[in-house]
């Protein structure tokens, strides 16, 4: 071939890959501009998958805050196209999954189990993503000193059935007290967060049971203090804060797509442990994109201190919070405790992690075969 014909089909083909690259990456505003990375034996890019991704604004999102925006889950990913979308509740998130707008989620516990069971087993827990982070503050000048003080008070959560109201409930139930929608005298009232704080401030509630950041953030903005740091009531002190939640339709579609992103996650898990000052700075540059805000780094210290970034899904913790959830009449109301026993899929997880050298998640999907309601 002479060499005016070699230029001329070398500018037809790169014209054609940018082409392409164009049209996959303008369709997400979260997409990487590193769609282009590639290995040998993928497919072209015309051929692409697509993988859309939910997740919170969270420091227990971190893998997703980080990972999605700055291009580390792309360069994993190659060819596949990577759409994302944030979310605010556990609900929402479980709700985009069913209706097909996203393929997974980072999601906590309890959206996922309702998920499962409202779906008929039609989500399958994939990963682990963050363990601890869970505290209930009380206002200094709250009157509380210990458990004895908390009948007629006026308690928040982030949200009615999400992973810290359950185990405010929990809490109350386990040392004696009943809600007022249940013939008690506490008061538990769902509350966004942002708004939790300045409840605080106004002395219109007493305390919250809060995920990290809004802990740390809490201690030192809202005139509280550190009433109980969940991680003290579970075993070792480990119990899961948020998963990684796929569709099993696209799980059994697309495991090649499912393993890429699970290599990414748990490469950006690793970092993040390995390098938590410079993930605090990255996060907040994500975060600041995303929401427009960042939050203060001696605030995201203390809540990395006891907050835990994982890719274990702590299985019998999300199954004793099932159990929990059962207790205070927020899951399956006057039903038998359901099964929960497909919940997990591991096996995807473990071939990374072995192929990784690190320690497979031990025992895989099979290791759940009982009712949530036999885990104490």
């Amino acid at each position: 071939m002479d060499t005016k014909l070699k230029f001329a089909v070398s500018a037809i083909i790169l014209g054609a890959v940018i082409m392409s690259s164009y049209s996959n990456n303008i369709s997400s505003f979260f997409t990487s501009n590193n769609a282009n990375t590639t290995d040998k034996g993928d497919s072209n890019a015309n051929d692409a998958k697509t993988l859309r991704i939910g997740y919170f604004p969270n420091v227990n999102h971190a893998q997703a805050v980080i990972g999605l925006n700055n291009g580390d889950f792309q360069k994993h990913l190659n060819f596949i196209k990577l759409e994302s979308q944030v979310f605010n509740s556990g609900a929402s998130a479980i709700d985009a999954l069913f209706s097909g707008k996203i393929d997974i989620a980072y999601v906590g516990p309890n959206p996922a189990i309702n998920g499962y069971l409202a779906s008929g087993g039609d989500l399958k827990i994939i990963s682990g993503s963050a363990n601890g982070g869970s505290v209930f503050v009380v206002r200094n000048d709250s009157g509380i000193e210990s458990v004895n003080d908390l009948g007629a008070k006026k308690l928040a959560s982030p949200q009615l059935g999400n992973t810290q109201d359950i185990a405010l409930r929990k809490f109350l139930l386990d040392n004696g007290y009943k809600t007022i929608d249940n013939g008690g005298n506490v008061t538990v009232v769902p509350v966004a967060n942002p708004d939790i704080l300045t409840l605080l401030l106004k002395k219109e509630i007493d305390g919250a049971w809060v995920p990290e950041p809004w802990g740390a953030r809490l201690l030192k903005e809202g005139n509280s203090k550190l009433f109980v740091d969940e991680r003290d009531l579970w075993p070792d002190g480990k119990f899961v804060t948020s998963n990684i939640a796929v569709s099993t339709d696209y799980l059994k579609n697309n495991p090649d797509v499912i393993k890429k992103l699970l290599s990414a996650h748990v490469n950006e898990t690793n970092w993040i442990n390995q390098n938590k000052e410079e993930a605090i700075q990255l996060f907040n540059i994500n975060l600041k994109k995303l929401t427009g805000k960042t939050i203060p780094a001696d605030e995201l210290r203390e809540a990395l201190s006891r907050l835990e970034i994982t890719y274990d899904p702590l299985k019998l913790s999300l199954l004793k919070s099932a159990n929990n959830a059962y207790d205070v009449g927020l899951l399956a109301q006057g039903k038998p405790r359901p099964d929960l026993t497909g919940i997990f899929d591991l096996k995807i997880l473990d071939e990374v992690l072995t192929e990784k050298g690190l320690n497979p998640i031990s025992g895989g999907a099979s290791s759940s075969k009982q009712s949530f309601g036999a885990v104490e």
